[in-house]
């Protein structure tokens, strides 16, 4: 705590911007539950290629019983969801109820209507839509695996084994259960859409325009600082710094750029000094600071 500081108040927000925030949130989800139903109904079911958790269970059984996918989805989702709500709270089960019948709904109306029969297309295409829409839910604070919320418990409670290794676990019983049901080529498919569908859903949630961290060893660091400041319109912050070998204290300058101004950053540096040190890093997410020129 730092002492004869008051801490900032807490923004308020209107009854106006709550509803509007909400709004929003159930477009995205809707959106995000019918392109998840587009990779579903149109390219993997149709070809029994199947996704991980929940909904490749769900998918399983459809074949068997024919029973309505976004239905079950739904369904089996109950208890997990429930689960959930002392560790993720009510809002995010809510939201994961409301995406979950809008899957429902939105698998209903795609169903039967196939986009291609062509394996390869079916299992890449398939898992970069089912991965833009589960990474678009995600991103909205809801869900549409149970099995995810199920691992996260378990672990707190078992305390020896990581939600990726229980995660990992389920979805090897899953995927052998498809090898039995659709052949050990559609379940290998079915791995390989797994693979594509996560890293989809990372690029969503990450965003698609990484950002880049900049540290900038320099004696001319106050003029390095202004360039910056002047040319990219982005704030810097020097911070000290101690030499391993000199022992001399130096600053380094610190920054936050898109990678479409790095070119740039690198050419504003070099041309003030020749021999400075950057030393650059991913920032997949990035709040509170002004990143990019504001377009006039």
């Amino acid at each position: 705590m730092l002492f004869g500081r008051k801490k900032p108040e807490k923004i308020k927000k209107t009854k106006g911007e709550i509803a509007r925030e909400y709004i929003l949130k159930a477009i995205f989800i809707t959106i995000g539950a019918f392109i998840v139903a587009v990779g579903l109904e149109m390219f993997l079911l149709p070809n029994k290629i199947i996704d991980g958790g929940v909904i490749g269970i769900s998918m399983m059984v459809s074949y068997i019983t024919k029973w309505n996918l976004g239905l079950l989805i739904f369904c089996i989702n109950i208890p997990f969801i429930l689960l959930a709500l002392k560790n993720l709270g009510r809002k995010f089960v809510i939201q994961t109820f409301f995406a979950t019948g809008m899957l429902a709904i939105a698998t209903t109306i795609l169903h039967g209507r196939q986009a291609t029969e062509d394996l390869l297309l079916a299992t890449v295409f398939g898992g970069i839509i089912l991965g833009f829409g589960v990474g678009l839910i995600l991103r909205n604070n809801a869900s549409l695996d149970g099995t995810e919320m199920i691992s996260i418990n378990l672990s707190k409670k078992l305390k020896i084994i990581s939600v990726g290794e229980l995660l990992m676990f389920i979805n090897l019983f899953i995927y052998m259960g498809a090898g039995f049901l659709y052949g050990w080529d559609r379940a290998l498919y079915s791995i390989m859409t797994y693979y594509i569908a996560s890293k989809v859903i990372d690029s969503v949630l990450e965003g698609l325009d990484k950002a880049k961290s900049v540290r900038i060893f320099s004696e001319y660091y106050k003029e390095i600082g202004n360039a910056i400041m002047k040319d990219l319109d982005v704030s810097v912050t020097y911070m000290k710094a101690l030499g391993g070998y000199s022992r001399q204290e130096k600053i380094q300058t610190y920054c936050v750029v898109n990678k479409f101004e790095m070119p740039r950053l690198k050419e504003l540096v070099h041309t003030i000094d020749p021999r400075a040190f950057l030393v650059t890093e991913d920032v997949h997410e990035v709040e509170g600071v002004r990143v990019k020129k504001h377009k006039h």
